[in-house]
């Protein structure tokens, strides 16, 4: 069962889950907030000591007006593992979570054992235009998330309580000033990218509406040795769509690097 974690970095009050045991995993989560528990993270945490770190600003976590932009996100991340004094860290990273992990690799990987990156931001193929979430209305930004509607479904059938709605918005307004100016991108990001020189592992979901998988191309192109696999049958979120799959790569990936 994964506890409920309350840290204290500089002035900063913030939470995450932590469950598991063995090497360190840290699991960075994408614009929504703090993930529901699920199936991925099951089969993950049964390997790993993980840990779901909530990003400052998101749900219940205070936001800090030191954190201005991803790459501060980042910066914030490299002294939580100081902090914690974690070695040889798995980093797996989803949407906003892939892109603050990769900010964070490409400025010092000396912590890192891996990198894992599902559908992440902050890069562009020319040509090829992404989703635009913050215009989205409720249900089309629920249904834009997911290739089988099934998911969709549930998700919109469940009325949040006045506390889950007041959570959610802080993560939406936290999200806005790290994603909204330039668009979910940083364009110097790929530049950058031959920087990361831990194992990489991208995943994408085929049929994702927000971050097109052509994105991947420019994950594989930039960071030595990158592999890239596409998540057939699922969209921006194929570690809840195809949890057993996803998590299957991930685990192939780090017992073999």
């Amino acid at each position: 069962m994964w506890n409920m974690e309350q840290h204290r970095f500089r002035d900063l009050e913030t939470r995450s889950l932590h469950v598991g045991s063995g090497e360190p995993m840290l699991f960075l989560h994408g614009a929504s907030g703090l993930p529901m528990w699920g199936p991925f993270f099951d089969a993950l945490s049964a390997r790993y000591d993980l840990r779901i770190s909530e990003h400052p600003g998101f749900g219940a976590s205070q936001a800090p007006n030191w954190i201005r932009s991803v790459s501060d996100m980042s910066m914030y991340y490299l002294d939580v593992l100081d902090e914690l004094d974690l070695e040889d860290v798995h980093l797996v990273g989803h949407s906003l979570g892939g892109w603050i992990a990769a900010e964070l690799a490409i400025r010092n990987c000396s912590r890192l054992a891996s990198l894992t990156l599902i559908a992440p931001a902050g890069t562009r193929v020319k040509g090829i235009p992404s989703g635009d979430n913050f215009i989205w209305d409720p249900e089309e930004a629920v249904r834009n998330l997911f290739h089988d509607q099934a998911f969709a479904e549930r998700m919109l059938s469940h009325a949040p309580t006045d506390e889950e709605a007041d959570l959610a918005l802080n993560s939406r307004f936290m999200a806005a000033r790290l994603g909204w100016e330039p668009r979910w991108v940083n364009p110097a990001l790929q530049r950058w990218l031959h920087r990361i020189k831990v194992p990489t592992l991208v995943l994408w979901g085929e049929n994702d509406k927000l971050f097109p998988s052509a994105y991947a191309t420019v994950w594989r192109d930039n960071i030595p040795g990158c592999r890239v696999a596409l998540i057939p049958e699922s969209g921006h979120l194929p570690q809840v769509e195809k949890a057993a799959e996803t998590a299957s790569h991930i685990l192939a990936f780090l017992k073999g690097k």
